[in-house]
């Protein structure tokens, strides 16, 4: 599968259709982080189409993942490595470290994390919808 990785730009909001999606935020939060000039976004393309995209907050020495997210029906096809590995390469332009938080009960996001040498560094009780535990993982440059 060919997929081609580019930064986000603010027209492309109106090519993804949040549904394909699990549970990401809504749209006017993503074109917000857009515009926000700390945060970098990318986007995943197969055959010109939007199916999957992730971004970044950098500040100052610091970067944090804000979100990966891919298409339901493209799982599985490492579609999520190759925007991750997009997000590191940046962050490490600027960064000592990158951090983000994840679902302890997301497996699947642990086990890429894990193997991009990502730490598992604390819980946070009920951080997601002040129900589901999250993990604190950060990888240093």
């Amino acid at each position: 599968m060919n997929i081609e990785i580019e930064e986000m730009q603010i027209h492309d909001l109106s090519l993804i259709n949040l549904e394909d999606f699990d549970d990401f935020w809504n749209m006017n939060i993503l074109k917000s982080e857009l515009e926000s000039p700390s945060s970098y976004y990318i986007i995943a393309k197969y055959e010109n189409t939007i199916v999957g995209f992730a971004g970044i907050n950098l500040i100052l020495d610091e970067s944090h993942i804000a979100n990966i997210v891919v298409r339901k029906d493209f799982r599985k096809n490492h579609i999520g490595s190759k925007l991750l590995e997009a997000l590191i390469n940046k962050a490490k332009s600027t960064a000592s470290s990158i951090t983000l938080e994840v679902n302890t009960k997301n497996l699947p996001a642990i086990n890429l994390y894990k193997k991009y040498d990502f730490e598992i560094l604390v819980t946070r009780k009920k951080y997601y919808n002040n129900t589901y535990d999250a993990y604190i993982m950060t990888k240093y440059f």
